[in-house]
């Protein structure tokens, strides 16, 4: 058995940014001080990191990243989003600090970001392996996308990933035209656009009870974008 541990230290402006957020998240502070420099140790179960804060530091400049690989990513996820909204009142999409949705992306198992105040990236990854690849041709931009917007954080390229395919497969059925445009509406809303002309075409899909049942995720995000 390993006895080895690994703990990323991160920066951040002011510890006052990172730890609300993380104790929001679930996180305990297992350690802080504020001299003779700002540091701070949480953890929540197998999870530890450490935070530094920086004078002046700009968090959009912050290359910190942190792979975490857990069991599910849907209930971590889960329990991520109700920490905030009870916390902060929502799940904080645009911006920084933000968090994205599980999704899977090309060749990777499904997973989701987090994009802490400090401007850090927790990369949350699953631990089944590829998974099941998508049927359809806009779910394959679905995944391509996400790791372009999600992994990478090139949003305007997983924007044009997905406005191609859905020209392109305009005569898609709807329940395959359904995830794409909610990611594509989600992609406007994280860089501050209204996407009311989406929401239309959402609303416009006939769909059937079945679809709506398999769809469920995605209709429940199309709530919350309203």
């Amino acid at each position: 058995m390993s006895t080895e541990l690994v703990i990323p230290g991160l920066p951040c402006r002011d510890l006052d940014d990172v730890v609300p957020f993380y104790t929001a998240l679930g996180f305990e502070v297992t350690y802080r001080q504020q001299r003779p420099n700002p540091f701070a140790s949480i953890q929540r179960g197998g999870i530890y990191l450490h935070f530094f804060a920086v004078e002046g530091f700009d968090p959009a400049d912050s290359m910190g990243s942190v792979v975490i690989v857990v069991a599910d990513t849907e209930v971590l996820h889960a329990a991520f989003a109700a920490g905030l909204r009870a916390a902060f009142g929502k799940v904080p999409v645009s911006g920084i600090p933000r968090m994205t949705r599980p999704r899977r992306k090309q060749g990777m198992s499904a997973g989701f970001s987090v994009v802490d105040p400090g401007g850090n990236w927790l990369r949350i990854s699953g631990r089944t392996g590829d998974g099941p690849a998508p049927e359809s041709r806009l779910g394959k931009a679905v995944e391509t996308a996400a790791r372009q917007a999600d992994s990478r954080g090139d949003v305007p390229a997983a924007v044009r990933v997905l406005e191609n395919a859905l020209a392109r497969h305009a005569d898609a059925p709807p329940a395959h035209r359904l995830p794409a445009l909610v990611y594509l509406a989600e992609l406007q809303v994280r860089v501050g656009e209204s996407p009311a002309d989406l929401l239309e075409q959402i609303d416009a899909l006939e769909l059937t009870p079945a679809d709506r049942e398999a769809l469920a995720a995605d209709l429940a995000v199309v709530a919350e974008l309203r």
